[in-house]
């Protein structure tokens, strides 16, 4: 099997993480550890997912009103 990301999924894992680095920036440097970043990680692969997805939604919807027009 080809364990090679796609553009889409390199284009998602780099947003993932510049959302969680500015996060974990933000974090004081004595409450950085584990139990607070293991949060921001997972909270930045949902919003990361979450805003692509209703970004493609929205461009999805244009496209279509685009094609509704004459």
């Amino acid at each position: 099997m080809d364990n090679r990301m796609t553009v889409l999924e390199e284009i998602v894992k780099d947003i993932q993480t510049a959302l969680f680095q500015r996060w974990a920036n933000a974090v004081p440097e004595s409450e950085k550890n584990e139990e607070t970043l293991a949060p921001l990680s997972q909270n930045a692969a949902e919003t990361t997912l979450f805003v692509i997805q209703m970004y493609m939604d929205r461009i999805n919807q244009a496209a279509e009103e685009l094609k509704d027009q004459d």
